[in-house]
């Protein structure tokens, strides 16, 4: 029996301050320029102000990318275009600083955090600050067993729960979530699908690095296996990370519940990201008020669990590479947001 208690998180998380966002609103109407000139960057600005409690809004000085990494055994059934068990590949591309968001990140001084949940690895492979966190090699096959037994699932939330409040201690203001997996968007497109009660192929997308028809076919088949046998736990989230999640999937769940208990603003990534934040909005309905839709990813399953947890994609530019890039494009916006606000000086 778990001795983790989700339903906690219901009373722990608060919204952002409502007052501080009117106080933001009233001050952006004293600053000459039209209403609407500014688009989204009005709300942008609003919702930091919010979060941070300030006004005028502070610029966002320490953002970290965070990406869980993690092998799902479902990718033996060939649902992905990468082979089972090499997420560990993309994982030491990061860290070289060779993959596309080593090189953003670089670009926009952008901290990168990466954290084994369940590579299908040696943890000796990986430096120590990597691995650290390992809950188990690779994740169960989701359609014929489960990803995790209950006492990983609450290891790997506490896992995520305990980097949000290393993230929060360490003065991080902005956190880009994201994910390094093979495989993961088929446990992600269940989540969703058993949430939203819908059907596989509503859900089922062709990943970042997109499968013909018969792979999607076997992956709306995965899917579609991996929903009987999530439905029968879906009154448990725990329950259900277990079930039909992996390593990855139920530390980003836990960090995105305890970064909005500590106050810590997220920006979602891609299809894995938003199928943990739609995890975590089941466990506390305030929750999605301290994250941000970075981009459109073009996966059905985002889609759905952001249209669910009402979040507008900041963009929409065709990103599918995944591994917090699309998010972190996003960042300037904000920054952009925050510094209107705070230097377009105000009429007395």
């Amino acid at each position: 029996m778990s001795s983790l208690i989700l339903d906690d998180f219901t009373d722990l998380i608060e919204r952002p301050d409502g007052g501080v966002r009117r106080d933001a609103e009233e001050r952006r109407g004293r600053q000459g320029l039209p209403p609407g000139a500014l688009g989204r960057l009005d709300e942008l600005a609003e919702w930091l102000a919010a979060a941070q409690g300030s006004v005028p809004v502070k610029p966002v000085e320490r953002p970290r990318a965070l990406l869980f990494a993690g092998d799902h055994g479902v990718a033996e059934l060939g649902v992905s275009a990468r082979p089972a068990g090499s997420a560990a590949e993309l994982v030491r591309s990061v860290l070289s600083g060779a993959a596309p968001t080593a090189v953003l990140a670089r670009r926009l001084d952008v901290p990168v955090r990466v954290v084994d949940l369940a590579l299908d690895c040696d943890p000796e492979e990986l430096p120590a600050q990597v691995a650290g966190h390992r809950v188990r090699r690779g994740s169960g096959r989701i359609d014929t067993e489960d990803a995790l037994t209950e006492d990983e699932a609450e290891r790997a939330v506490r896992a995520g729960v305990a980097l949000a409040d290393e993230e929060a201690d360490s003065g991080t203001d902005l956190v880009v979530l994201g994910d390094i997996s093979v495989g993961g968007t088929t446990p992600a497109a269940t989540l969703v699908a058993a949430l939203c009660g819908t059907d596989a192929s509503v859900v089922t997308g062709r990943g970042g690095q997109p499968i013909d028809d018969l792979a999607w076919m076997r992956k709306c088949a995965a899917v579609r296996d991996a929903l009987r046998r999530a439905r029968p736990v879906l009154g448990d989230q725990l329950q259900l990370l277990a079930a039909v999640g992996g390593a990855d999937i139920a530390a980003m769940t836990g960090f995105l519940l305890q970064s909005a208990v500590r106050r810590t603003p997220v920006v979602l990534d891609g299809v894995v990201a938003s199928a943990a934040a739609l995890v975590a909005q089941r466990v506390a309905f305030r929750a999605p008020d301290w994250w941000l839709a970075g981009h459109d990813s073009g996966e059905p399953a985002q889609a759905k669990a952001l249209d669910r947890m009402a979040l507008e994609p900041l963009l929409s530019h065709g990103v599918k590479v995944g591994e917090g890039l699309g998010a972190l494009l996003a960042v300037p916006l904000v920054r952009a947001a925050a510094a209107l606000a705070a230097e377009v000086p105000v009429t007395e």
